[in-house]
């Protein structure tokens, strides 16, 4: 499977931005699908997954009910709905896809073996 990411931008702190990753192949609702984010000398770190199958849905500690993260099987489409963002959440996010993931791997980037580039979010205060 290949993904696409998109949606980032500047955005004001309280302010709100959607992401999406777009993917090609087949079987995407195999797939879990996760969003990570890097900051500038930062590790990367888990922001949110949906998992294959009934997408369970699992969340970072940070995000604290401001991000929401879907998807749409039909249209092989993962979207990641922040809101409530501050300065903290700048970063390159990044989708990801492992195929069956286990539920105990949803947060760790090394069981993920597909990647699509980072889209940029910037939030200013």
């Amino acid at each position: 499977v290949q993904l696409q990411a998109s949606g980032g931008g500047l955005v004001q702190a309280g302010g709100s931005r959607r992401l999406t990753c777009s993917a090609s192949g087949r079987f995407f609702i195999n797939y879990t699908v996760a969003w990570f984010r890097q900051a500038p000398g930062k590790a990367r770190e888990f922001v949110s997954a949906v998992k294959y199958g009934i997408g369970t849905k699992y969340y970072g500690d940070f995000v604290k009910g401001r991000f929401t993260i879907s998807r749409d099987n039909d249209k092989k489409m993962v979207y990641l709905q922040m809101n409530s963002l501050q300065p903290d959440d700048t970063a390159a996010y990044y989708c990801a896809a492992a195929r069956f993931l286990h539920d105990h791997n949803y947060g760790t980037e090394r069981y993920y073996n597909f990647w699509g580039q980072g889209t940029q979010v910037t939030v200013s205060s």
